[in-house]
């Protein structure tokens, strides 16, 4: 089996309007791949596209998981094979409670594996604040209402835990930074090496900025301008995106 997310020529459009013009990068396990390029560049279309959001149409190209064909399958279907995406905004859901949110996403995960499940309420609990100790989250935030109230570095740091619990073989870090401030940026950065190291989960880390990379540690870095990868790279490529900024790539004609 090929063990690796790949896309390949990947075509997408949203409202008859074409935003990615074939794409193609594959993922390891336990690479960490940064995707980074201007506002409109199609970077959160690719993120939403391989989540399975029903608004981005797919017109051409292809996406497998470790050999199996992800884009004919539900979103649900996605995550149980190992796919996670972390979003941009995470969404507020009150009265209900982090701990069991949770508990039914674990149970969805491996519904398939028995070995991964657990048969008393208490012995998962127990298992995520083993979890939530190892990422330094705070135990209160747990029987908290689903982001209800969060900051925005406590609602980053949740979705890592998130990760930590469904134990992903891939997963899609769509702008994780935003928002944050230095100091959560860090421990974000290091919850997600912590889990990405674990479970040799393979990373998609979509960001504007150097901040998040320099913890991270990406293995490779890809620029995208106009629904294209115009260049791809080692980490030394986002210095210099750093220095120069992206004027040059926007003045690159995709092919």
């Amino acid at each position: 089996m090929n063990q690796q997310l790949t896309i390949s020529n990947l075509k997408v459009s949203i409202e008859d309007t074409v935003i990615l013009k074939g794409i193609s990068l594959a993922v390891k396990p336990g690479e960490v791949h940064a995707i980074m390029g201007p506002n409109g560049s199609g970077k959160s279309t690719t993120a939403a596209t391989l989540a399975g959001h029903p608004a981005y149409e797919v017109i051409g190209g292809e996406v497998t998981l470790n050999g199996t064909p992800l884009l004919e399958l539900s979103p649900d279907e996605r995550a149980q094979l190992g796919l996670f995406l972390a979003f941009q905004y995470p969404v507020e859901v009150p009265g209900v409670k982090v701990q069991n949110f949770l508990r039914q996403a674990h149970q969805a995960r491996f519904a398939e594996d028995e070995s991964k499940q657990f048969k008393k309420v208490i012995d998962f609990r127990k298992h995520l604040k083993s979890l939530a100790a190892e990422l330094k989250i705070t135990p209160e935030l747990l029987t908290r209402g689903l982001n209800e109230g969060f900051s925005g570095g406590e609602k980053k740091q949740l979705e890592i835990l998130q990760m930590a619990v469904l134990e992903p073989t891939y997963a899609v870090l769509d702008e994780t930074d935003s928002g944050l401030d230095i100091d959560a940026i860090k421990k974000v950065a290091a919850g997600v090496t912590k889990v990405t190291k674990k479970h040799k989960t393979g990373v998609l880390v979509i960001t504007h900025y150097k901040r998040i990379l320099e913890y991270l540690k990406p293995d490779f870095v890809h620029v995208m301008v106009r629904g294209k990868i115009v260049k791809s790279g080692g980490p030394d490529l986002v210095d210099k995106l750093e220095a120069e900024g992206y004027k040059d790539w926007n003045e690159v004609t995709p092919a």
